[in-house]
Formats: structure tokens, sequence, C-alpha cells
């Protein structure tokens, strides 16, 4: 029988050591993830974008096959956040999420030149700076968070350390509560994949993708990461948790979706 440190070390030593690991990892990035002028001007947007929203309502968008059954015309005068690859659906829907969010290194990677060609604000995580060109200009900018894999928590101000939350949907609830928002739905969130395995583990897809709203969201030959709905779920308890002891709320109008942490609404209820 193979001996790793999983079976032998309890979790919350395990997680210990994780979180040690990866903030002395992490140690050569901080400089410039506090002196870099891109910093800085995620900054300045970040402060202006504080409360810009207070007391609105806004979409998350998750990108679950749930939105295939989702009437998203009704978003068009709404505020909303797409993530990733969201944008697949923008020429079908003839228009934008009001903002786009993506956090994960390996889909930044294979997508920044899509991403740089989008005319909204974009929300990334500051060590993809890498994948963008020096020489963008301000406007083609995207705004970088300081986000992190350890040390659970939600973050009222994302100028700071964000925790990801084992998902870009737990960046994107931080994000709107800086903004102010005062109601949060969830959309498209199944909280569900077809595809199996070790959370995190790095996998490529062979074929057509079954778990997003577009068989060529992950498509053939796209290096992807399985998810991990377990720590996803801590992250979003931490949000539900936020939003209601500001007098806020998170909804979840996923049709059909798996996810119990946040009250159920039903979407066509809601125009």
């Amino acid at each position: 029988m193979k001996t790793t440190l999983k079976s032998i070390l309890p979790a919350s030593l395990l997680q210990t050591a994780r979180n040690a690991y990866d903030g002395l990892r992490r140690i050569p990035e901080l400089p410039a993830a506090y002196l870099h002028p891109w910093r800085h001007e995620s900054v300045r947007r970040l402060t202006e974008l504080k409360d810009v929203h207070k007391g609105k309502r806004v979409f998350i968008i998750g990108n679950g096959p749930s939105l295939r059954q989702t009437d998203l015309t009704r978003l068009k005068h709404e505020f909303t956040f797409g993530m990733n690859r969201i944008y697949l659906l923008f020429p079908e829907l003839g228009f934008s999420t009001t903002y786009l969010v993506s956090i994960n290194d390996l889909v930044i990677e294979q997508c920044a030149s899509e991403m740089t060609a989008l005319g909204l604000p974009k929300f990334l995580a500051w060590r993809s700076h890498r994948h963008f060109p020096a020489n963008l200009s301000i406007s083609q900018l995207p705004t970088f968070l300081y986000t992190t894999y350890t040390g659970p928590g939600f973050s009222r101000d994302v100028r700071g350390r964000v925790w990801e939350g084992a998902t870009v949907t737990n960046v994107a609830l931080q994000l709107a509560f800086h903004m102010g928002f005062q109601q949060v739905v969830l959309i498209g969130v199944d909280h569900n994949f077809t595809s199996k395995g070790d959370a995190n583990k790095t996998v490529v897809s062979e074929g057509d993708d079954p778990n997003h709203f577009s068989p060529a969201y992950f498509g053939k030959g796209f290096r992807w990461q399985l998810p991990d709905l377990d720590t996803s779920e801590i992250g979003y308890s931490f949000a539900r948790d936020a939003y209601h002891k500001a007098g806020r709320e998170v909804l979840d109008a996923t049709v059909g979706g798996r996810l119990t942490i946040f009250s159920k609404v039903d979407y066509n209820s809601l125009f």
C-alpha cells in the first residue's frame, strides 16, 4: 500500500503545512505584487469601485450547462459578472456582461489574447500578469487582484488579499460586496461536474466539454483543473455569512443547481 503525507498527517496539520508552503513559495512575488505600476493602477481602480453600486442588484453568471435552460436575454439591462470564457456566448446574446472575472492561471494563459480583446472591465489574478505584454495600454489593462489559494476568508475590500475559495465564483462574490451590491443572484452555478478525479488535478480535454454551456468551452486540447467542490462550499459559506451580517443577500436561481448554501429562488420570478 502506498504511503502518502495525506494518509499520515491529520487534515488540519496537512492544511497548515500547505499554507506555510504556499506562503513561502509566494514571497518572491510580493515586491512586484505591491510595487508594480500595474498593481498601483489596479488599486486605484478598485478604490473608485468601492460601493459604486451600493444598493443595486447584480447577477453572477456561472458557466454550467443550465445556462441553456435560462433566458439570459432578460439580463441585457442588468448588472452582471461573467466568468472565464463566458464571452463565447456574447455573439449569441448580442450583449456582454458588465464585468469579467478570471483567476485560474491555466485559463488565463490559454485565453489571454481573447480576454485582452474584450471591451469590458476585467478582473484577473495578479499572478497571471506575466501572460500579458508589457506594452499594454491603460485601456486594455485588466484590473489585477492579489488572490491566494490559502488562508480561508471573505474580503469585504478587495484592494488587499483575496482568498480564491477554489472557484472564480467566490472571487466574484467578494468583488460584488466590494462594489456595494445589495442583492446578488447566482445563475449557471450548477455545482456539478461530469468529469471526475482528484480536486485541482490538471487534465487535458480529449473532446467536447460536457461540464459547461458550450462543448467548446474547455474543448479538445484545453488544459484545465478538476473542481474542488468541497473547498468552494467553504468559500460560499463565508460569503453567505458576510452578506447576511451586512444586511445583504445572495440568492441562487440556478436551474437544477446542486449547491445548497444559498436560498433558492425561481429565476423567472425576479423580473
